[in-house]
């Protein structure tokens, strides 16, 4: 459940800029995202920050035939919402944050790479 919301809350602050303002729509209700700030913005991170630590300890015990699709989709999503939390509050309603294709493959080998020597 942590993951899922992991992966929630990531795209809802990848997607904030099409979805309030193209749709009208807003995933944090507690948040007025025409006043984004760098604190809104902090407090949801460290929520995310919270459902990715305790994902990790799920993954973990999941077993082999389902950790390493799942570490995966973890990896690529840890790795998209760092790249989210380096921007300033006011770009998130500017720009769509992507992971390049060349980025997604060299992550898949290091997912693999980790799997493969049991650090996960």
């Amino acid at each position: 459940m942590r993951l899922g919301a992991a992966f929630q809350k990531v795209n809802f602050l990848r997607d904030a800029q099409a979805d309030n303002l193209q749709l009208g729509r807003t995933y944090f209700p507690s948040v007025n995202l025409g006043n984004f700030s760098k604190a809104d913005k902090e407090k949801i991170e460290k929520e995310i920050e919270e459902d990715f630590s305790e994902a990790l300890k799920g993954i973990k015990m999941l077993p082999a035939s389902s950790k390493k699709g799942v570490y995966l989709a973890y990896y690529y999503y840890w790795v998209l919402f760092k790249k989210i939390k380096r921007l300033p509050a006011e770009k998130i309603l500017s720009a769509r944050v992507r992971i390049p294709n060349y980025q997604k493959l060299a992550l898949m080998v290091q997912s693999n790479v980790k799997y493969q020597l049991n650090i996960i």
